[in-house]
């Protein structure tokens, strides 16, 4: 293993490598490049992995992340969108660390089903911003063997995320991740860590798996309830989920048999009491939440 000054990727040879490939950064893809060893260093550390532990990292890019999680000891699968990035992390990995667990899968992450080796029981990533929910949620959804996430992300879509019901931010992206586990925002990010640097400010956020709440209810028929509540959010949960139910008459009747009050709006809800609305639902209906996972 190379020394710890020279083992991570720096601003200079970040452009180096890019530049060797031909790659631009593209808003498509989301792609701002991390390169300050201080910052990878404190998203490693506050990711607390264990020895050999088993994780799995969505949008590596040139490597940043990467290297710093397999100089933790990290055994790491990522799985990379671009294949001229895809091709050549690999290389990059086994330069500094010839001995490191580490492999990757071409792959947009939405798509990936499967992961080769142990099941992952961690996600660390810096997520790209203009997917990051909707891949954070299908990853959860998919690897129930994921116990810990800690991915970075635009600091007001970590904000949603961490989000209890009552604030003014609560809602779709806060009760999905909700289903799945605790959320918490861990830390900020500086723009000048990237190139090149976002428009946004950037934020990290914990996330703990727990059990989803005790139901009946499908969570794709939790979240089409889901769905249904914050389409507009001003409405009342009657009107709102009226069209669930049939009926605004329908909709209070099984809004008041999960013990929840008619005329609440759905960012007072937690995802306890979305999954006993869920359960009213008539059989056979609120299976088209699957679509929306992120959507707000």
């Amino acid at each position: 293993m190379n020394d710890t000054s020279s083992a991570l990727l720096g601003p200079a040879e970040i452009r180096d490598l890019a530049g060797r490939l031909g790659v631009r950064p593209t808003k498509t893809l989301g792609q701002n490049f991390l390169h300050d060893g201080g910052t990878v260093r404190k998203i490693v550390r506050i990711a607390a992995l264990r020895p050999g532990e088993r994780v799995v990292e969505v949008g590596p890019g040139l490597g940043s992340l990467t290297l710093g999680l397999v100089e933790d000891g990290a055994s790491v699968v990522a799985i990379e969108i671009d294949p001229v990035l895809a091709g050549q992390i690999s290389e990059t990995v086994h330069a500094r660390f010839p001995e490191s667990d580490f492999e990757v899968v071409l792959s947009d992450a939405m798509d990936v089903t499967t992961l080769p080796g142990a099941p992952p029981t961690a996600l660390v990533a810096n997520l790209p911003y203009n997917v990051a929910v909707p891949v954070l949620l299908t990853m959860l959804q998919r690897f129930d063997s994921l116990e810990r996430v800690l991915v970075m992300v635009q600091a007001e879509v970590a904000d949603r995320i961490a989000a209890v019901p009552g604030s003014k931010i609560y809602g779709i992206p806060s009760v999905k991740a909700a289903w799945y586990a605790s959320a918490r925002r861990a830390g900020t990010v500086g723009r000048n860590v990237f190139w090149p640097a976002p428009n946004v400010d950037s934020a990290l956020v914990h996330l703990e798996r727990r059990d989803p709440p005790s139901t009946t209810a499908s969570r794709e028929q939790v979240f089409a309830v889901v769905d249904a509540a914050f389409a507009q959010r001003r409405k009342t949960l009657r009107a709102a989920l009226s069209g669930l139910f049939g009926s605004g008459v329908a909709a209070e009747t099984a809004l008041r048999a999960a013990g929840v009050d008619p005329s609440a709006r759905g960012e007072t809800l937690g995802v306890e009491q979305f999954a006993r609305i869920a359960e009213q639902v008539p059989q056979g209906d609120g299976s088209q939440g699957e679509g929306a996972e992120g959507a707000e």
